[in-house]
Order: structure tokens, then C-alpha cells, then sequence
């Protein structure tokens, strides 16, 4: 591609008036969680459609694949400008298109619509998790210079993953007691999404763009050889805690309705909330244990979790099927966050970008491809059997995925890590 990028000639007559760098940081929190939330809004709603259309689960994980494709394409087209172009002139359009797809939600409930709006949200969440992460590092520095990025990192786990647990809480209570279920909550939505993007008008630019235009060119995806080893296992486990994640903001309100005969929307929505709550609430009270302890804990933890949740679902026990939840929830937030620190430590600082980009890759796929094959298996399988199935993979993946990177792992500390660098990049 040959076209450049380049800042327009700035007015200098009646300036816009920006807030402290220190207000700037909560308003970025604010919309970056705003958007989080979205993309995981829907949640608790799919059954409702599938009622209301006759959508099969196969039809479901297509329309959730469609969010995946959105990030995975963002990621690499988009996700990476904003150190040249600026951060508020990428958070901006980003926000501006969640905007958008909350408005195609509210529009229509067609299949069509579903797959555009979930398309939409997965490009803007591409483009807002890595530029969102970096502006709160920045603001953060400029706000203390000199100081240590952990509040930064920490802000940016409760807003991501916070902000995936929290759509599905809204929209569960929303569709369970008030009218108009499908319609609702993305009105809400849309109106919190309008104020982030007013917000980011006066949050303070942090990333000043060259002087002469800059080529642009998408994201490298590239591994160094010397990378390699720990780089597969760490990429492995990236896709088997993005399948776990997937199974939670997919098909789990549908399983919760047939294996536990409890089609509460808000039950629903909390049970996904849970999930993300207790892994970010893992990550940031355990933020100081180094890779290999986060693995270990990580890896006795997750697969508990696994095995009560296919417990619950095989004995319909709502207390089993929750405790599982919230136990899966606070395992894989640690695995993820080790198997994302041993990326970042593995790369050279020359390839750092590449390799992370080649993690999410991996990771988002893991979003994908598993959520698809259960939706396949859904026609000829019970919620039961496909539950017990998922768990018993996804534990005999674990164990050899952890056991090669905790042989392997460094004493290195997870909070040590450059300034702005994302902790945790969820669905």
C-alpha cells in the first residue's frame, strides 16, 4: 500500500480546551470499559433471538465468529497506528463505529444485522483495546512522570475484562425486567458510547505524530526463530484460555437454559460477569507473582474450575455449574496473563509488536474455531455431553501447555513490562 498518513494542518484560533491528564485517565477508562462492554453485550440476548427467528446454536457461533473476524482484522490493520497518527485520532472513529453497530443492534434483530453489528463491534474493540491500553500508559506517565506503569496495567485488566463481564450483567438484568429486551439495552448503550466519544474530544493528545508523512503499511505477524519454542506453548495456551472465554460470551446462556432448566436472563448474564470479574480481580490481587507462579497457580485452579463446571452440567446443579464459573474465571485469568508475559519476554525488543501481534492472532482464533465446532456439534450432541467434552479438552490441553512453559519460565516479575503494553486483551 502506498497511501501516507499525515496530521491536517491545526487552527490555531479558538483551541479546543482539554482536561487534566489526570481527569483524561478516567475518561479513557471509562470508554475503553464502555466498549469492552458492548462487544460482550449481546450475550444474554442470544437466546432470545434464536426464540424470536429460529436461530439454530450453529447460527450463534457464526454470529459470534463474525466479532472475532472484526478484531482479528482491526488488530492488524489498525490496532498499531496510533504512534503515528495519534491516540485520540484513532479512540475517536473506534468509539464512533461501537457507536454505529449499537445503532445496526437497535435497528434491526435480523441475522444479517446481528453479523454487521457484531462485525462493526469487533473492528472498533481491535482498534480500542491496543490504542486505549497505550493512552493510559501515556496519560498515566505524563500525569507522574518517573512512575511505575502498574496503576496504568491495572486499570486497563478491570476495564477490559471488566468491561466484557459487565455488558452481559446490564443486559441480563435489562432483558429480565424491562420491555422491548432486544432494543433496550443497546439504547443505553448507545448513549454511554456517544459520551465517550464527546469524552475523547477533550482528553490531552499523548502521541504527537512524525513531522513528515508515514507510509502506512498493516501489522507484521512474524516470530524470530530464536523465539519460536516458548513462543508455541505460550500461544497454545492463548488459544485454549480464548476458547474457554468463548464458551462463556456464546453458547453458555443456552446451556444454562437446557442442562440447568434456568432460562434467566439475568442469571445468565451474571454467570458471564463472574467469569470476567474473577479474572480480573485474579490478576490484579496476584499481580506480584512472577510468570512461573501465575502458571502454576493458573494451571491448578482452571482445570478445578473445568471439572466443576462439567460436573454442574451433567448433574444439573446450578451451585456446581456457578462455583465452576467463577473458579474457571479466576484460573484462566492468570494462565492468560503468564502465557501473554512469556510472550513479551521472549521477544526481542526489535520483534516485540510482531510477536504480540502473532499471540492474538493465535488467541482470537481460539475465540473462533472451538465456539464454531461446538455450534456444529449442537445438532446431533446435548448441552450436557458437548459441556463434559469442552472441559476434558480444554484441561487435557492445560496441563501439557503449563507444565512446558513453567520449565521453562524465568524468575521474571508480570508487572515488569514497558509502559502502556496491554496486560490482557480478552473477548
Amino acid at each position: 500500500m502506498r497511501f501516507s498518513l499525515s496530521r491536517s494542518p491545526q487552527r490555531r484560533s479558538r483551541p479546543t480546551r482539554r482536561v487534566s491528564h489526570g481527569v483524561g485517565f478516567w475518561l479513557v477508562a471509562y470508554s475503553f470499559t464502555v466498549v469492552m462492554a458492548l462487544s460482550a453485550l449481546p450475550t444474554p440476548l442470544y437466546v432470545l433471538y434464536a426464540a424470536r427467528d429460529g436461530f439454530s446454536t450453529l447460527m450463534i457461533t457464526v454470529v459470534f465468529a463474525a466479532y472475532a473476524a472484526g478484531v482479528l482484522a482491526s488488530l492488524v490493520l489498525a490496532g498499531h497506528i496510533s504512534d503515528w497518527y495519534g491516540r485520540r485520532r484513532i479512540l475517536i472513529p473506534a468509539t464512533a463505529t461501537a457507536a454505529v453497530a449499537a445503532a445496526v443492534f437497535m435497528a434491526s434483530p435480523s441475522l444479517p444485522a446481528l453479523i454487521a453489528g457484531r462485525t462493526l463491534s469487533g473492528l472498533a474493540v481491535g482498534m480500542v483495546t491496543t490504542t486505549a491500553t497505550a493512552h493510559l500508559g501515556d496519560l498515566h506517565n505524563r500525569r507522574r512522570p518517573g512512575s511505575a506503569p502498574q496503576k496504568a496495567q491495572l486499570v486497563a485488566v478491570a476495564a477490559n475484562l471488566g468491561g466484557i463481564g459487565l455488558g452481559p450483567l446490564v443486559s441480563g438484568l435489562l432483558a429480565q425486567f424491562v420491555p422491548h429486551p432486544l432494543v433496550v439495552p443497546y439504547v443505553v448503550f448507545e448513549v454511554l458510547l456517544v459520551v465517550a466519544v464527546l469524552a475523547f474530544v477533550v482528553i490531552p493528545e499523548t502521541a504527537m505524530a512524525p513531522d513528515s508523512p508515514v507510509r502506512y503499511r498493516p501489522q507484521h505477524i512474524a516470530v524470530p526463530p530464536e523465539a519460536r519454542g516458548r513462543f508455541v506453548w505460550a500461544a497454545a495456551g492463548g488459544f485454549v484460555v480464548f476458547a474457554i472465554f468463548g464458551l462463556f460470551t456464546s453458547v453458555a446462556p443456552s446451556f444454562l437454559a437446557e442442562s440447568l432448566h434456568d432460562p434467566s436472563h439475568a442469571l445468565a448474564g451474571a454467570v458471564t460477569f463472574a467469569v470476567f470479574a474473577a479474572a480480573a480481580l485474579s490478576q490484579i490481587a496476584l499481580r506480584t507473582l512472577s510468570v512461573r507462579q501465575a502458571l502454576v497457580v493458573g494451571r491448578l485452579v482452571a482445570p478445578v474450575g473445568l471439572g466443576l463446571l462439567a460436573a454442574g452440567a451433567w448433574a444439573a446443579s446450578l451451585t456446581m455449574f456457578i462455583s465452576g464459573s467463577i473458579t474457571i474465571g479466576a484460573g484462566a485469568g492468570l494462565l492468560f496473563k503468564g502465557m501473554l508475559s512469556t510472550s513479551i519476554e521472549v521477544a526481542p525488543a526489535r520483534s516485540r509488536a510482531e510477536v504480540l501481534a502473532a499471540f492474538f492472532v493465535a488467541a482470537y482464533l481460539g475465540l473462533t474455531i472451538p465456539v464454531v465446532t461446538i455450534g456444529a456439534l449442537r445438532s446431533v450432541l446435548s448441552a450436557q455431553v458437548i459441556t463434559v467434552g469442552f472441559a476434558a479438552i480444554a484441561i487435557a490441553l492445560i496441563l501439557p501447555v503449563t507444565s512446558a512453559l513453567i520449565d521453562h519460565s524465568g524468575p521474571a516479575r508480570l508487572t515488569r513490562r514497558p509502559p502502556g503494553r496491554p496486560v490482557s486483551e480478552a473477548a
